[in-house]
């Protein structure tokens, strides 16, 4: 209807010209040609998002940074300076928590505009299932954490300090990461591309890795291998690379529940916290310190920052991280387990999603057919989930424990990642001495 105005008026304009003098009227503004731009510029102030949950930000956030401060500053007798580190880097982060909470409702107007939202799909069928949900508001998480980290090493590195190259080379791994992942939420890239994403990223870190490359092989096996340790070279460079890639793609496909993508890697993160600092306190290494004291520094701004997007992104989930978040989110817990040395250790705290990425393997190789949601079905008349025939985990618990509300299903996934770090600290710890 607009263009047949547009023409209409054209034709009335030439016919004034071609009559002899006579005064040409004043072009009016069109009224339609304006209303698609007056939509565009009014689609920001249209979205209003629902408040965060603020309590359960707040109470993840005092569960998973207790048992932390508590080793960090009464357990432990750890060194005065690297307790004002630790300090400096944990008010920044706090504020960074903050500065999220400001941006993503800001951001989701932005995003909403440019036409980058979804529909929920496990709330089908209800009025919640018809709203638009803003999408990729990882980019958010992940711009203030970079700003963290940069921030952060006017407080802590010296121009010369030999962690400095390794420190801006995972700072370039972590952007070029949440990079690629925007272009994916925009372009949805193939999976056969997706899986060379992390890789590509991954290359600022490989380059610049300047720590060792053995491994010290179990006592057990000690005997039949030969050595206690083992010079890997090269072999440890693809090991490193098969890492960034493997943590990455695996929290990209465990998820499809509202606040299970931020909950799994918040939990690992509290856990990475944990295990560094005990490894501070229960080692006399200078270089083992100083491994993990720079693994604390990129984890505790990863930690507050998506614990304010938890807010946003749980039950009932008001934006959606989108692969922006799941790659940028892969790629810090790989980068921090390579240069603090434990990557050993951070894939016995992905239990779940080795299990969730063994269990998809048919699917993922084709083997069986592989639809592009892997989710469950939802009924609408009684608001519960029930499992597909999808090999993931999410319909696996739905199979073993029966239906049950997309919250539940999320808190439960959640706890299981929480006893999987457990066990993890068990089997680290309590076999120290016989394995190592």
């Amino acid at each position: 209807m607009a263009r047949r105005k547009k023409r209409g008026a054209a034709a009335a304009a030439a016919a004034a010209a071609q009559a002899p003098r006579r005064q040409q009227p004043q072009p009016q503004p069109q009224p339609a040609a304006a209303a698609p731009n007056a939509e565009v510029a009014a689609a920001p102030e249209d979205l209003v998002l629902r408040p965060p949950n603020l309590r359960v930000a707040f109470a993840a956030m005092a569960l998973f940074l207790a048992p932390f401060s508590y080793l960090a500053f009464v357990h432990y007798p750890l060194d005065a300076d690297l307790r004002r580190s630790i300090l400096i880097c944990g008010a920044i982060s706090f504020a960074g928590f903050f500065v999220v909470l400001r941006l993503i409702p800001v951001a989701a107007c932005y995003l909403h505009r440019r036409k980058l939202f979804g529909k929920d799909i496990n709330k089908k069928g209800l009025p919640t299932g018809d709203i638009d949900v803003p999408e990729s508001l990882g980019i958010v998480v992940g711009i203030v954490y970079l700003v963290i980290a940069i921030l952060f090493q006017q407080f802590n590195f010296a121009a010369d300090s030999i962690w400095l190259v390794e420190y801006n080379a995972a700072l370039a791994s972590v952007c070029f990461m949440i990079l690629l992942g925007f272009i994916d939420d925009v372009l949805d890239i193939p999976w056969r591309v997706k899986l060379l994403l992390p890789g590509i990223a991954a290359l600022p870190l490989l380059m610049a890795y300047a720590g060792g490359t053995s491994i010290i092989i179990p006592k057990p096996l000690a005997s039949y291998v030969g050595v206690e340790v083992l010079e890997l070279g090269w072999l440890y460079v693809i090991f490193m690379f098969l890492l960034a890639v493997f943590c990455t793609n695996s929290i990209n496909i465990h998820a499809g529940l509202n606040g299970l993508e931020v909950g799994q890697t918040v939990v690992i993160s509290a856990a990475v916290l944990v295990h560094n600092v005990m490894r501070i306190g229960s080692s006399k290494d200078l270089e083992t310190q100083q491994a993990h004291a720079f693994s604390i520094y990129l984890v505790l701004p990863f930690l507050t920052t998506s614990l304010a997007l938890l807010g946003f992104n749980w039950y009932p989930s008001s934006v959606f991280v989108g692969d922006t978040y799941t790659y940028f989110a892969g790629m810090t817990l790989a980068v921090v387990g390579i240069l603090g040395h434990f990557s050993e250790t951070l894939l016995l705290f992905f239990l779940p999603q080795v299990l969730n990425f063994l269990c998809s393997l048919p699917q993922l190789l084709k083997i069986v057919h592989c639809p592009r949601h892997r989710l469950p079905s939802f009924d609408t008349q009684t608001g519960l989930l029930t499992a597909t025939e999808n090999g993931n985990l999410v319909n696996i618990f739905l199979r073993l424990f029966g239906k049950c509300s997309e919250k539940s299903l999320c808190i439960r996934l959640l706890i299981f990642q929480a006893l999987s770090c457990l066990f993890c600290f068990w089997l680290r710890y309590m076999l120290t001495g016989w394995y190592k």
